[in-house]
């Protein structure tokens, strides 16, 4: 192994990603991050497995990996934003949180007290309002795909909370295919008491494990 040639790679790996995006759009920046990134990695594998020939291993590597790169990852578009700005509108004051996460996907956590009451995975009337506005920015912008995860808190065992959590993702997913979104679009997970996000110790912390997550992702695609 050439190890000045794998720091090198590594070394180009954190410049690309983290100067390259200067000035540059947000599809540069998902499309031309991604391809950098790829490139750097690429190259360190080269390096890695160059045998004695690591410059010609680590271009090859940089090159294959570019390409990889370029074609993976999440763009933040004018829709991604005029979606997130949409949603934020039609939660105010519910509860229900709108954020863009660090992989560039729109994220809406809603509470339970929100969507579901305790053991039900029937929507709550106050919660059709938000999706069906959803539903609406989905149509709106069709590349993207849709991702609905359900959780719990750690109350009861996991032979009722798995199913209660999928059960929770599979109803807002029918909603939503029932205004008009095509259900191919739409992913459902559960993870049950998993993945709690506050203790679940205390009333507050449970009541903040049990929720349904929404994630909204445009894939990024190489520029023409």
């Amino acid at each position: 192994m050439n190890k000045n040639a794998l720091v090198a790679a590594l070394t180009a790996v954190s410049l690309a990603g983290l100067g390259g995006c200067a000035n540059m759009s947000d599809t540069q920046k998902g499309v031309g991050g991604g391809a950098a990134i790829g490139a750097g990695l690429g190259a360190a594998i080269g390096a890695l497995t160059a045998g004695g020939h690591g410059g010609r291993s680590a271009a090859t590597g940089a090159a294959l990996g570019g390409l990889i790169g370029a074609g993976s990852g999440y763009l933040w578009s004018q829709h991604m934003q005029k979606q997130k700005e949409a949603m934020e509108q039609a939660t105010k004051g519910t509860g229900i949180g709108v954020s863009q996460t660090a992989d560039n996907r729109l994220k809406i956590n809603i509470p339970s007290d929100a969507s579901f009451d305790t053991g039900s995975y029937a929507l709550k009337p106050s919660l059709k309002p938000v999706l069906d506005k959803l539903a609406s920015t989905l149509q709106q912008n069709p590349v993207t795909s849709v991702n609905v995860i359900g959780h719990t808190d750690n109350t009861g065992t996991d032979a009722i909370n798995n199913p209660l959590s999928v059960n929770r993702a599979k109803a807002t997913q029918s909603y939503l295919a029932s205004r008009g979104v095509d259900i191919n679009r739409i992913g459902v997970d559960g993870r049950g008491s998993r993945e709690p996000v506050a203790d679940n110790g205390t009333v507050s912390g449970r009541a903040m494990n049990r929720r349904v997550e929404i994630y909204v992702a445009e894939p990024a695609q190489p520029q023409k």
